[in-house]
């Protein structure tokens, strides 16, 4: 994992919450000037909880890393052109929609993974809650429309696939994936160590359709072992990027940010709740700690916006949803 070279912080393009980190000494930044998985300006980062969105199809980086300024171009040009085509069709992109759920929960023979039918349910129950901003404070938030529907709970016990899921994720979810464009198909497993979970984005589904959805390490739904991390908002992060949502932090505090107007530029992701950073000074508004899409403990995470539920219409309507796709 790769961070910008700043003065007293370091920045992720990679992945990985950085708040708190030590700046970055000579001996990485020199180190970084080999590493080919670098770019030029940044240091090796230590990995840390962390969840990403992960396109890896055609020439896009690899799951379980950080979207570029380059790829989330990509992505919104893909955005741009697929509403063009779709104009005049606006009384069909218009919620509340129904998304159907299949979870598949990956085991090991010692019974690690096992995830309770109860834990699964109140993940769905999470998610319902999360988009239609019941943990919203005060003003902010929004409901953004969505509602999930579970349908499906598979099982499968298997070493490999639940202890090295990262290297086996393209066999199972060519195995396992049910649905279309609108099933959300989750999957829990040991993401190993520092990794909560990571997703595809609607625009990969067309080319890669049997590999859409998203991993969720097993310990963080509702009711899970991971300190911090276990009251199923790493789902609720990963379905915002399966919906089209990048990070809050994406392009730190460079325009066009996150491509939402209101969420405030970010220059790093968040780690534990530092309400009232600001970051980008420069920028208005403080950084949205609270956003589903940052990286901040659990409990401090509380809503979207606006604008983002606005995005997430836009993406559903143009990639996931029945007659748009036709």
């Amino acid at each position: 994992m790769c961070g910008l070279a700043l003065t007293g912080l370091v920045a992720t393009t990679a992945a990985g919450p950085v708040q708190d980190r030590p700046a970055p000494t000579e001996a990485s930044v020199a180190s970084a000037a080999t590493d080919p998985h670098c770019p030029p300006g940044t240091v090796p980062v230590p990995s840390a909880e962390r969840r990403v969105a992960g396109p890896d199809t055609g020439t896009t980086t690899h799951e379980g890393t950080e979207v570029t300024p380059e790829q989330a171009a990509e992505y919104e040009g893909e955005l741009r052109r697929a509403m063009v085509r779709l104009r005049g069709q606006e009384e069909g992109a218009a919620p509340p929609y129904t998304v159907p759920v299949v979870v598949h929960v990956i085991s090991a023979s010692d019974g690690s993974g096992q995830v309770s039918d109860e834990r699964v349910d109140d993940q769905v129950d999470v998610l319902n809650r999360a988009y239609r901003g019941d943990y919203a404070q005060g003003s902010e938030g929004t409901d953004t429309g969505f509602r999930f529907e579970l349908s499906e709970v598979t099982r499968t016990e298997n070493d490999t696939w639940f202890r090295r899921f990262g290297e086996q994720r393209d066999t199972i979810r060519a195995r396992l994936h049910q649905g279309g464009p609108e099933t959300l198909n989750i999957y829990t497993a040991d993401l190993g160590s520092g990794l909560l979970g990571f997703s595809t984005f609607p625009q990969d589904q067309a080319d890669a359709p049997e590999q859409d959805g998203v991993a969720i390490a097993h310990d963080t739904l509702p009711g899970g072992d991971r300190d911090r991390f276990n009251e199923g908002h790493t789902g609720t992060h990963e379905v915002g990027h399966w919906l089209g949502l990048f990070h809050t932090f994406q392009n730190g505090c460079q325009s066009p940010g996150d491509y939402v107007d209101d969420t405030p530029y970010e220059r790093e992701a968040a780690s534990g709740c530092p309400v009232g950073r600001d970051s980008c000074p420069e920028r208005e508004g403080k950084d949205p700690v609270t956003n589903f899409m940052n990286y901040s403990d659990d409990a401090c995470m509380t809503h979207f916006t606006p604008g983002q539920a606005e995005r997430m219409v836009a993406h559903w309507a143009a990639f996931r949803g029945g007659d748009a796709l036709a």
